[in-house]
């Protein structure tokens, strides 16, 4: 069995390799989660985010053979739980020598000290998006003891196929682009519109100016509903990672203006928005199969049809007030 494997931390310069991994693996383990090398290092500049403690990178000479990273939000969920989540993945040729095992303990080690560190004495939950639930990674991590709490739906449409109509909305809604001047308040808007939503927690400014400025952002094709006072009641902000492809990465509606068409509104305007701009030839999105809002329906009305399910796996660790340093790296193993 190979041991000469070199640990180190992902930089910037390890672009190009991240992404040839990371999209080897989007193919190999059907996960369709496709990259660019320029996605995947601004997420290095992430609010919160230490690439120099918070990632891992394993060599076999000048190849990047596996790779993980830990995030910890500095706000509590909306259940009150902190949560720490774990991504990577570890390339098909190499699996089975002990490199999956090993990165999920330096990933659990480091995310029990930044809950220490930011929610010191609260309860704690270990969580990671494994993909396939038949997929190595869950294998791995139910070997650990997780287990699933909730799966997610990849929905896809094709593009331009046949878009409908944008439905009518109240008299005292519109619908209109996103704009910078309106940051805050769709960050106002996400936050209330996800706070019965598994898993999540308020968005903090900073972490939302960053996902607001992400190269794949296109508010060009994103949609608002806003009301006559200028508040955000729905909110449809779109992405493109792959070329030809529409991702729909966040769909919200505040509590007390669901029920009034206004997401599926801001949808049916930024999917006719991409189909006139022309170039896409499909629209997906991820939603959890257990939404409180009934989304599958609203995705499903606007011809979203279910391509894969993923698997969400967690383990709770009680309450986190202290931790050993993680291992050591730059060595081999």
């Amino acid at each position: 069995m190979q041991t000469d494997y070199r640990w180190s931390r992902l930089t910037t310069d390890d672009g190009e390799a991240w992404a040839a991994l990371a999209n080897t693996l989007a193919e190999v383990d059907d996960t369709d989660e496709f990259v660019r090398a320029e996605d995947l290092t601004e997420e290095l500049t992430d609010d919160g985010v230490d690439p120099s403690r918070d990632t891992w990178a394993v060599w076999d000479g000048d190849r990047l053979v596996a790779f993980g990273g830990v995030r910890v939000s500095p706000t509590l969920g909306h259940d009150g739980t902190a949560r720490a989540w774990f991504l990577g993945g570890v390339h098909p040729d190499h699996r089975g020598r002990g490199i999956g095992h090993r990165l999920v303990a330096q990933l659990e080690a480091r995310g029990r000290e930044l809950i220490a560190e930011r929610h010191p004495g609260q309860p704690a939950v270990f969580a990671s998006d494994a993909g396939r639930e038949d997929s190595s990674s869950a294998a791995l991590l139910r070997h650990r003891g997780y287990a699933v709490v909730r799966y997610f739906n990849q929905l896809v449409r094709p593009l331009p196929g046949e878009v409908p109509a944008q439905p009518e909305v109240p008299t005292d809604v519109r619908l209109v682009p996103v704009s910078d001047d309106l940051k805050e308040a769709v960050r106002e808007a996400h936050n209330a519109a996800f706070r019965d939503h598994f898993g999540s927690s308020e968005v903090p400014p900073a972490a939302w100016d960053h996902r607001w400025a992400a190269r794949a952002s296109r508010h060009d094709l994103s949609s608002l509903a806003v009301d006559g006072a200028g508040r955000v009641l729905a909110y449809v902000l779109c992405q493109v990672w792959e070329e030809g492809e529409l991702y729909v990465a966040t769909v919200g509606t505040v509590a007390e203006a669901r029920g009034r068409g206004l997401a599926q509104a801001c949808l049916a305007r930024s999917l006719r928005l991409a189909v006139d701009e022309g170039g896409f030839t499909r629209a997906d999105l991820h939603v959890d199969s257990a939404s409180p809002t009934g989304a599958t329906r609203l995705y499903a009305r606007l011809g979203f049809e279910t391509a894969r399910v993923f698997a969400r796996f967690e383990r709770p660790q009680g309450k986190v007030s202290a931790s050993r340093p993680t291992e050591g790296l730059n060595r081999r193993a």
